[in-house]
């Protein structure tokens, strides 16, 4: 049975390691009460009649608690996915009950209410295998074009991890009054963007 779990997705992992410890807990509440002889009929008559109140206070929890169900049912994003969600953006680490931690590149931790991911627009930087890098160049409008063009593709191609297929792109995309703005792209797989980011950019800045 241990094996079975440790083959679950990490997410689903981590929400049903929230999910027991929660329930545990709950049970030994109602053991508690059974030890002290407290009749069970009288207590679910009393939570019957604060349901309602309960209800309205935990309505943010709720909200919390489906959201993490649907995260593990949908899986907009896994355990070790760097995201952008609700103004937060970092590696996910865990998703509880209620909560999904987040790590952000700076190394602190936030703790976002899984309703509110559920409810906001996720970006996941991690779910496809390629992605492409976007840097844009000033020149002054007296610069050859065509020659700026070829220096800009010769760095990108030049960079090391930069894939041949899709091709790098290095053209003119922008005039301003004395300014012209190229555009390079160029994809590499994602686990590695950062590195092929600032290669790039140190390239064509060269």
């Amino acid at each position: 049975k241990a094996e079975k779990f440790s083959k679950l997705d990490k997410s689903v992992q981590s929400y049903l390691k929230s999910f027991i410890s929660f329930a545990l807990y709950a049970l030994l509440l109602i053991i508690v009460i059974g030890i002290l002889g407290i009749p069970m009929s009288s207590v679910i008559a009393v939570l019957a009649s604060c349901a309602l109140a309960i209800g309205l206070a935990l309505q943010g929890a709720l909200s919390n608690f489906a959201g993490g169900i649907m995260i593990l049912i949908f899986k907009p994003f896994r355990v070790g996915d760097y995201i952008q969600a609700s103004g937060a953006e970092g590696t996910v680490r865990s998703t509880s009950i209620f909560y999904t931690e987040i790590i952000t590149v700076d190394n602190k931790r936030i703790m976002v209410p899984n309703g509110d991911l559920m409810g906001s627009n996720v970006t996941n930087f991690s779910s496809e295998e390629l992605r492409r890098v976007d840097l844009d160049f000033k020149v002054t409008n007296e610069a050859d074009q065509n020659f700026v063009r070829g220096l800009l593709m010769k760095a990108a191609e030049g960079t090391e991890n930069v894939l041949g297929e899709p091709e790098p792109f290095a053209r003119l995309s922008n005039v301003q009054e004395d300014t012209y703005i190229f555009t390079v792209r160029a994809w590499c797989n994602s686990e590695i963007y950062w590195d092929v980011y600032f290669a790039l950019l140190e390239n064509c800045s060269k």
